[in-house]
């Protein structure tokens, strides 16, 4: 018996020691998750746009004009889809810069011209089909973040390469002598203009690689041309292109960026902390 209880001192004696110890170490935090290596994109971006045009034309303009007293014009286009794609950098959270490629679908060109000149008076009514390529290099400064919002203003410079399709040009002039109606139609032509944009909208940031935006654009590019007029039959042919004039649109576009870089990742602290 006295055997026994001396093992069963021994024991827990042996075990206090034990606790004691365990007590005096030190407690080993969990193991921190380390961020994944970051790939070297820096702060490179994706983008793709699709949107609509409401586009205007000052005026036309032709070599014949040369006998007209007065001209009252009356022109417009049917809206038109706009397709774009875009690479980007952002610096900071306040300025990034991207160069977008877009195609501006065909659009129906419509228009009316009343027009007066010595001895006669006429009307001209005009039909195209009008089309673009768009490069820009654009900066935009975003003005700061609430809610995941983030409104933002920007401007663009580049090229338009605007074309011109099926423009014809249909008359009715008096003289004095009665109606004399006409018909003229204009070859295919595409010209390449200086083109530029100003900027604005909000982007949303669905998540830390994703981000929505809804813009506003208004874009000028230049003039458009067509092939020299000339009859059905190709006759009474003349070096009379026309010209128009100072295409501009107002363009409202929905686009996603996507970011290249890894997002950070969160490390959590250790869950006891000695001291």
């Amino acid at each position: 018996m006295r055997c026994v209880k001396s093992f069963v001192a021994a024991g827990a004696a042996s075990l206090l020691s034990s606790m004691a110890f365990a007590a005096d170490m030190a407690i080993m935090p969990p193991p921190m998750y380390a961020p994944p290596p970051v790939e070297d994109f820096g702060g490179w971006y994706l983008r793709g746009d699709i949107g609509f045009s409401n586009q205007r034309v000052k005026r036309l303009d032709n070599a014949r004009d040369v006998t007209t007293t007065s001209s009252v014009q009356n022109l417009g286009f049917n809206t038109a889809g706009i397709f774009g794609l875009g690479v980007g950098y952002k610096f900071n959270n306040w300025f990034r810069a991207d160069v977008t490629g877009e195609y501006r679908g065909n659009s129906q060109f419509f228009g009316t011209d009343a027009i007066t000149f010595p001895g006669g008076f006429g009307t001209n009514t005009y039909h195209a089909t009008k089309s673009e390529w768009v490069v820009l290099a654009n900066a935009y400064v975003d003005l700061g973040t609430w809610w995941c919002i983030t409104p933002f203003i920007g401007a663009g410079v580049g090229g338009a390469r605007v074309s011109i399709a099926n423009f014809t040009d249909q008359g009715i002039t008096n003289n004095g002598g009665g109606a004399l109606p006409g018909l003229a139609f204009g070859d295919n032509v595409s010209k390449w203009n200086l083109a530029w944009a100003l900027h604005a909208g909000v982007a949303y940031k669905v998540t830390p690689n994703f981000t929505v935006e809804l813009a506003y654009r208004y874009l000028d590019m230049g003039n458009g041309l067509t092939g020299d007029l000339r009859t059905f039959d190709g006759t009474n042919a003349m070096v009379n292109p026309t010209t128009f004039k100072n295409i501009t649109s107002h363009d409202l576009k929905l686009g996603v960026r996507w970011d290249l870089e890894n997002p950070p990742v969160y490390a959590p602290p250790p869950l006891i902390r000695k001291g």
